[in-house]
């Protein structure tokens, strides 16, 4: 006799097929660390995964599913050494791309995995995304004009305020611009928006993080966080008035702290998370203290969703080198997420 599993059922989308992406899900989904915790199910081109499988030689066999339900009623024995996948059916199409090569047919198998793994999300047959790399390039050759993941997600999702979390090596950080030219940060800042992410990171650390009374420091954007005033003004402008706000609000925020410290006091166990200004404000500690394993969070969605901290890599695609660890670290941060949401609803009486 079998018990039923009642592990997390994550969904794994594989990205863009000519980049590291399939290699990297079938290399963490071979691990034993993913699972013995969640079920990891693929998302994407059947094609894709029979390649991967002969390309890296895995002792794996493929189990098509189609609905939720045969995912909620696995045994544990009966996972062991099988990937679950889930195929669009535009994706049942055998053409894939060539390793390495930006196309539109990379675009296209990596936006359909997308769009049918949030789908069975929201139709309750799977509980987290975790989403392999994609190329804004090929996404555009498309037809799809969407910056990035975090975009179309918020988009499918509904959700008009989302935030990019960043975490590895004891860090967390989001930062309040992500990809625009560091010329226009200050220009895109508002206290309304800091006051929007602080409000957002707090629910996130409680939420996700089960961090009872989360304490969180927002970075100043200048040098020495403006050197009162004689380095820039928006810190006395912008960035304390949110501080402020969000205090009167009952949030335990501290700042602006300059960024050259505030990633130390975090190590040292001041703050639960930081409230970055720009792009490598947040992004240079992690890549830094976590290259091969950091994680990207999306902040804000009604699901749980994680992805690998790095891209594509078409220059190593298809070679068979391309390391897990991200992907891994990802999986398994969106299984913790995860469970602790589920968590939260069962201690307030929600399903």
């Amino acid at each position: 006799m079998t018990q039923t599993d009642l592990r997390p059922r994550i969904a794994v989308s594989l990205g863009d097929p000519a980049g590291i992406g399939p290699e990297i899900a079938f290399k963490a989904i071979a691990s034993s660390t993913v699972w013995e915790s969640c079920v990891p199910v693929l998302v994407g081109s059947l094609s894709v995964c029979e390649a991967t499988i002969a390309q890296l030689n895995l002792p794996i066999s493929i189990c098509l599913i189609s609905s939720g339900g045969q995912v909620a009623n696995l045994s544990y024995a009966e996972s062991v050494g099988t990937v679950y996948l889930i195929c669009p059916a535009a994706s049942l199409d055998p053409a894939i791309p060539r390793a390495g090569e930006v196309s539109a047919l990379g675009g296209r198998l990596a936006y359909e995995a997308i769009d049918e793994a949030v789908r069975r999300i929201q139709a309750g047959e799977l509980d987290a995304l975790c989403t392999a790399p994609i190329s804004k390039a090929a996404l555009h050759l498309a037809g799809y004009t969407y910056p990035g993941h975090t975009e179309l997600l918020a988009e499918k999702a509904g959700v008009p305020l989302v935030a990019m979390l960043m975490v590895g090596g004891g860090v967390r950080t989001v930062p309040a611009t992500i990809h625009c030219p560091l010329a226009t940060v200050p220009s895109r800042l508002t206290s309304e928006r800091i006051v929007a992410l602080l409000d957002l990171i707090h629910r996130s650390m409680a939420t996700d993080f089960a961090i009872e009374h989360p304490r969180i420091a927002v970075c100043g954007l200048n040098p020495h966080a403006g050197e009162s005033g004689h380095m820039g003004d928006e810190e006395s402008r912008i960035i304390a008035p949110a501080i402020e706000q969000a205090r009167a609000q009952g949030l335990d925020v501290g700042g602006p702290v300059p960024a050259d410290v505030v990633y130390y006091q975090m190590l040292q166990g001041l703050w639960d998370c930081v409230l970055a200004m720009y792009h490598d404000q947040a992004m240079i500690p992690v890549k830094t203290l976590a290259f091969d394993s950091g994680v990207n969070v999306t902040l804000g969605l009604p699901f749980v969703r994680t992805s690998p901290d790095h891209g594509t890599a078409f220059d190593i695609a298809g070679r068979g080198i391309a390391r897990p660890d991200s992907m891994i670290a990802a999986i398994r941060l969106a299984n913790e997420l995860t469970q602790n949401r589920q968590r939260k609803n069962e201690k307030h009486g929600h399903p």
